[in-house]
């Protein structure tokens, strides 16, 4: 048997076929370091050595708490390389929820951006299963310096492994609990590569990437690391948070080909060229969105700004990139598209029956990306992976020509005068009015306690008008319908999102 290891394809083949000193990473940020196939592969095996030194073994996990910068990829695939099990983790999350991650994964080691050590500093020495720190990027202040012991590491050979092995883990973005560790084996990598990357995103070896997800989630790990890294292509990568002045000044100065992003992006992005605040002048050759579905508006404000349509997609931790997508000439706003190649789809009610075309259902999806399971976590690993089924937790409608149509989470929709109401499509009729930038919408229950619509809106800048309320109220019933309009309308500065992007609509709920 050949090494299943996924550090064999995606790291080490390429100095082998040439490529070893062409730029796998490049920052536009920070020290604005870049990093070439040659250098990866010899720091990986380094890293797999600096592991054997600090007497951690195959299987054993480790926390990755690192910034977009190329030290993540060494310590990610280096890692993999020794059988070193990185968990990738949120950047963006408070201590507390640090703690119940790595109490819950009992880490043994901390990689931890210097710029991200206050946040963890209250618990170092409070855990007894995390045995060592080690600072990437900066000063050491009494824990490892990880750049001093990297190179101080001599290179190990690499392990074999079987493709069903356990890789990585990724921490689910607990948009509505608390977060779950998700455990992916080294053949997820290239399924996700030979499937979404090679046959919806396209990807070649000539195309420079730059994703806004960052690595440590699912839909940012595949665009920025293992599709380009499946054909030899060149990343750039931003250790900061992406803004939308921040987003042009990078498709202008480094010109990616590929641009990934998700629909709060796009739709911030739309509002800055709208307003006359920057030109996109770089020529894409593909946009891809997920995370949230992508409103119909923002994909049309896009191409009409730069010339390039939006492959919208649906994916998840537990899949570990998108099953769903619209492709390339065939891209209908509205719909997440049809089925990824490698992956089948249903639709089913509450009782597990298949629903017919035109009819809600909860979306599931086969495919062997899948997960193996949620760590210590069985009775929920047992409702979500179902055989060879995964349940998305996501309602969506099959229109009669096969396209999929997104209709929000399982327990975010809700029924008005007992029909149900997608809260996505009443957010969708609302952006397509002129003054409005986002929108969330939710149950609220009225005098006669039924529940109807509640609507949270987020304007553009400058956009105002005495009677605004009514004016959305009637352009929802006359986009989509009298009883799904809001009855109500909050005017907000911003929408609670997740890390990731995505709304989370239950702290709307609680309001």
């Amino acid at each position: 048997m050949s090494n299943q290891n996924a550090a064999a394809y995606f790291v080490d083949r390429h100095a082998a076929e040439g490529r070893g000193d062409k730029p796998v990473f490049v920052e536009a940020d920070g020290e604005q370091r870049s990093l070439t196939y040659g250098e990866l592969a010899e720091q990986s095996d380094r890293m797999a050595g600096f592991f054997a030194r600090h007497g951690i073994r195959r299987e054993e996990r480790v926390a990755v708490l690192v910034l977009d910068t190329v030290d993540f990829p060494v310590i990610f695939w280096g890692s993999l390389k020794a059988g070193v099990v990185p968990i990738a983790i949120n950047t963006l999350l408070a201590t507390d929820v640090y703690e119940t991650i790595l109490r819950d994964s009992r880490a043994r080691a901390l990689f931890v951006s210097s710029a991200l050590l206050d946040v963890v500093n209250p618990l170092i020495g409070k855990i007894d299963t995390l045995e060592s720190v080690f600072v990437v990027g900066g000063e050491g202040h009494g824990h490892g310096d990880f750049a001093a012991e990297l190179v101080q590491s001599e290179a190990s050979p690499m392990l074999e492994t079987s493709a069903d092995e356990c890789a990585f883990w990724l921490y689910s973005s607990g948009s509505t609990g608390q977060p779950k560790g998700v455990r992916h084996v080294h053949g997820s990598l290239k399924y996700t590569s030979d499937t979404y990357g090679a046959q919806v995103l396209g990807v070649e070896e000539s195309d420079v990437v730059y994703s806004a997800a960052k690595f440590f989630f699912a839909y940012g790990l595949g665009n920025a690391m293992s599709f380009p890294m499946s054909v030899g292509a060149t990343t750039v990568i931003l250790s900061g948070r992406p803004t939308p002045g921040g987003m042009i000044d990078i498709l202008n100065s480094h010109k990616p080909t590929v641009f990934c992003g998700v629909p709060t992006l796009y739709a911030a992005l739309n509002a800055t060229l709208e307003a006359g605040k920057g030109a996109i002048e770089t020529k894409l050759r593909r946009c891809i969105s997920a995370g949230e579905a992508l409103p119909a508006e923002v994909g049309k404000v896009w191409e009409k700004h730069t010339g390039c349509e939006i492959l919208d997609g649906v994916g998840s931790t537990e899949m570990l990139h998108i099953f769903l997508s619209n492709r390339s000439g065939e891209v209908a706003y509205g719909t997440s598209g049809v089925a990824v190649p490698g992956y089948d789809l249903r639709l089913v009610d509450e009782h597990g029956d298949a629903v017919k075309p035109g009819e809600i259902g909860e979306l599931l999806v086969n495919g062997n990306s899948s997960a193996s399971d949620y760590w210590n976590q069985r009775e929920k690993s047992r409702t979500t992976f179902e055989g060879e089924w995964t349940r998305t937790g996501d309602k969506y409608e099959m229109r009669e020509d096969g396209r999929y149509v997104y209709c929000g989470r399982t327990d975010d929709m809700f029924k008005v005068s007992g029909i149900w109401v997608s809260p996505f499509e009443v957010e969708q009729a609302l952006i397509t009015h002129s003054a409005v930038l986002e929108a969330a919408v939710v149950p609220a229950r009225d005098g006669e306690d039924l529940e109807k619509p509640k609507a949270f809106v987020v304007l553009k800048e400058g956009a105002t008008g005495d009677d605004l309320e009514e004016q959305l109220k009637e352009h929802v019933k006359e986009s989509i319908g009298k009883w799904k309009y809001p009855r109500w309308i909050v005017f907000a500065d911003d929408l609670p999102k997740t890390a990731t992007g995505k709304i989370q609509r239950f702290k709307l709920r609680d309001l």
